[in-house]
């Protein structure tokens, strides 16, 4: 049997006269706009539909590298030894050689704000030995990370009939990179490098049209056409849009830089519970109490449309029967969320304290109870 609670939610408001204002028309073949901390999809155009990634690929390639770094397996004034693929990489470059020492660091550079596609070779061959065991381990990150429909064939983003992703898996490939090496994501926001004499600029127009832009990723081939993933923080918030399939590299920066205005102008983000609030009491069967708080460990917070958070409606569902030891943490049921009739999303709600076994007669008086209610 599951228990049923209905919250009415009285939070504070933002003007009634604020409207849920539709997304805006972009011209892309698809793109997404992400809030960074809720992980929620403000606006979306074909979200799942594959695409092309083109240096977008370079994502993987550098969060993996960021990964080997924090884990200690490379260092970045590690010298690289550069084979002859990397230095025969077709595409953008950094203008390694074979010859000449290249560190872990100055490959990161040229991979991110160069878009070299010889750097990124490089740094596969480093960490995997060669490009195809590098893409084993790129599409085994891209499961683990719930990008279910992405597959990667090199490190580069080259063409390649079974090279795909969609901007849904893209929005949370950057997102990732955001949260797990923030020491690392610097690079994303350098205008321009210079290696062997070379100075080239970040092909990320936004970051000088916008000073709130510090990321990440263009992209760019015929048959992909000109995307780009950006990422702006503006108060508190950060927000991450994905335009893929534009006609230019001048509307790529125009369509995203609307996206992120969109998001900002028009969402704000919601704290709906406070961490450790008690949201409801559940009932509890062999345990040293009768009940158990639950809500969430910490803030609860949402990213909404302005003045629409009045219009919240919640159901709370306890998993039933909650039977101990129950500890502090564990997920005892789920919250419902809509907006307007439609559906926010389910968040798994937790106990808020331990809930020890009863002893003995305590535990026979409830078995006897739970199979007396299932008769």
């Amino acid at each position: 049997m599951r228990l049923f609670i209905v919250l009415l939610l009285a939070l504070l408001a933002f003007p009634a006269s604020a409207q849920n204002v539709p997304a805006p028309t972009l011209a892309a073949k698809a793109w997404l706009l992400m809030d960074h901390a809720t992980g929620q999809v403000l606006a979306a155009q074909a979200p799942d539909a594959r695409i092309e990634p083109a240096s977008l690929t370079k994502l993987m390639t550098a969060y993996l590298t960021f990964a080997a770094l924090k884990n200690g397996t490379i260092t970045l004034d590690q010298a690289v030894p550069v084979s002859e693929k990397a230095w025969r990489s077709e595409g953008s470059r950094m203008f390694i050689e074979p010859n000449r020492p290249v560190t872990v660091g100055e490959l990161t550079s040229g991979m991110i704000i160069q878009s070299g596609n010889d750097a990124c070779v490089a740094l596969a061959e480093l960490l995997a030995g060669s490009e195809e065991a590098f893409a084993h381990m790129m599409n085994a990150e891209a499961q683990r990370l719930g990008m279910k429909n992405t597959h990667f064939t090199n490190s580069t983003g080259l063409p390649d009939p079974q090279l795909y992703t969609t901007a849904r898996d893209l929005g949370l490939l950057a997102s990732a990179i955001v949260r797990d090496f923030p020491q690392h994501y610097r690079y994303y926001s350098q205008k321009e490098y210079t290696y062997n004499k070379i100075t080239q600029p970040n092909r990320n127009r936004l970051l000088w049209l916008d000073t709130t832009v510090d990321g990440l990723k263009t992209g760019h081939t015929s048959s992909a056409g000109y995307c780009l993933i950006s990422s702006a923080q503006r108060g508190p918030r950060r927000l991450i849009s994905v335009v893929l399939g534009t006609d230019s590299d001048t509307i790529r920066a125009q369509e995203s830089l609307k996206l992120l205005n969109y998001g900002f102008q028009f969402h704000d983000t919601v704290k709906l519970y406070s961490a450790a609030q008690e949201l409801s009491r559940f009932q509890v069967w062999k345990g040293q109490a009768d009940d158990v708080a639950v809500g969430f460990l910490g803030d609860f917070v949402m990213s909404l449309p302005k003045g629409q958070s009045e219009k919240i409606e919640a159901s709370l569902v306890s998993q039933q029967p909650v039977i101990a030891p129950i500890q502090k943490g564990q997920p005892l049921g789920t919250l419902r969320l809509n907006l307007d009739g439609k559906p926010l999303g389910e968040y798994a709600v937790v106990a808020l304290q331990d809930v020890p076994v009863a002893g003995f007669f305590g535990r026979l008086w409830d078995t006897l109870l739970l199979w007396i209610k299932s008769l």
